[in-house]
């Protein structure tokens, strides 16, 4: 994954700090851009697993901070909803100026809210998917209950907000209360996916239904159930951004995939902050490796040597096929399990060090069709003439270069 730091400015000037993820040795076939949660920021970790799902597909995804919050410049207690939405517009620009211009709008939250109004005001903007999104902005007074007097009195008020201090003023409610969403959800004609869960405390589902009776066609619900209102575990963050990915490409234009720009057909990439979760491009797809949870993975893709199980299983069952079609034999399925250990290797040199192991692929084969023992027999040794076979079985040299 390309990962690169953005720099942009608000209508009044001041720096907006993002993040821009491309996919792996890839042109972007559209581009997102994703608006975050309130008080939230670009590295809240559903905002990067969302974003991470979105590239392995061949999205391009530019997360930013709003105006007052994370790297941004500003004041966030000068701000207000309509300046988020206006931060929004002014990230678009960027990358139509920069790149493409977006066609694809991911809110969080109170995000979703402004996702809306933004995309209501951008012709580029094709799709827009709300998570956990309110259908009545002025939702946020729910969430500053016991300070409201305070600050309807002395103008502005102290609020705590998921452990952080934040100066909220009148200003920012009053706005809030000015932007109609239901009414702008009715005239946004665009394709709208809401997600929501069920069990959402800060955001109840029923903003879900009231924004979906309020939207046009196409328009569709997933509910995310279990999950909280910040998609703090990985599955259900990991989850949203695939299936959003699967979902906009309905109303989005793919062009073909990009011959890969490079001599060899598998290309890995990974960042420092991403543990073992592997972007991968092989020969025309997009990828992912891991390693599981119990060896400090995210378990988000097979690891390696299951990789390489998966090639000598394909492998087999192509050969073993392909072989019995040129015979007009009657395999109606071939199914192979395999699977990677490092076992004590009986004929090994080292025989005498108790130490000594050897790779070994352990491979069972299921023939399902009207065979004899005698053809049964000859697909097992085609089995064993698979390429695959052959080269784990070949001496192999690796040679190394530095880009």
């Amino acid at each position: 994954m390309n990962i690169q730091k953005v720099t942009f400015k608000n209508t009044d000037g001041l720096e907006l700090k993002g993040r821009l993820e491309l996919p792996l040795q890839q042109k972007p076939h559209n581009f997102v851009l994703f608006a975050h949660c309130f008080t939230c920021n670009k590295n809240l970790s559903a905002v990067r697993n969302i974003s991470k799902a979105l590239t392995s597909k061949g999205f391009g995804v530019l997360r930013f901070d709003f105006t007052g919050l994370g790297e941004s410049n500003g004041d966030f207690e000068n701000t207000n909803f309509s300046g988020n939405v206006s931060d929004l517009i002014q990230a678009s620009r960027y990358l139509e100026e920069n790149y493409t211009a977006p066609t694809l709008l991911i809110g969080h939250s109170l995000g979703g809210a402004a996702a809306i109004f933004a995309a209501n005001e951008l012709q580029n903007i094709k799709a827009i998917a709300t998570i956990g999104a309110p259908s009545n902005t002025s939702h946020v007074e729910n969430l500053l209950k016991s300070n409201l007097d305070e600050i309807n009195k002395q103008g502005k008020a102290v609020v705590n907000l998921s452990g952080r201090d934040f100066t909220i003023k009148k200003q920012f409610l009053d706005d809030l209360k000015t932007n109609a969403l239901p009414e702008v959800t009715k005239n946004l004609n665009k394709a709208l996916l809401i997600l929501h869960s069920p069990q959402d405390a800060i955001v109840g589902i029923k903003n879900a239904e009231e924004l979906y009776k309020a939207a046009k066609h196409p328009k569709s619900f997933v509910s995310l159930d279990g999950a909280d209102h910040l998609l703090l575990k990985k599955e259900d963050s990991m989850y949203a951004g695939e299936l959003i990915a699967s979902w906009a490409k309905r109303y989005l234009n793919l062009p073909e995939i990009e011959t890969l720009n490079t001599t060899h057909h598998v290309i890995a990439s990974l960042d420092k902050e991403e543990g073992f979760t592997t972007q991968l491009r092989v020969g025309n797809h997009n990828l992912i490796a891991d390693e599981p949870t119990s060896f400090g993975g995210n378990d988000f893709g097979p690891s390696p040597y299951e990789y390489v199980s998966a090639g000598l299983s394909a492998c087999t069952v192509m050969t073993v096929q392909m072989y019995a079609k040129r015979k007009k034999w009657d395999l109606e399925n071939i199914e192979v399990h395999t699977s990677y250990s490092k076992t004590h290797a009986e004929d090994c040199e080292n025989s005498e060090d108790i130490s000594a192991k050897i790779d070994t692929f352990t491979r069972d084969i299921k023939l399902t069709g009207h065979l004899d023992d005698k053809q049964k027999e000859r697909l097992l040794q085609i089995a064993d003439k698979c390429p695959v076979h052959k080269t784990l079985h070949s001496a192999t040299q690796i040679i190394t270069n530095l880009l």
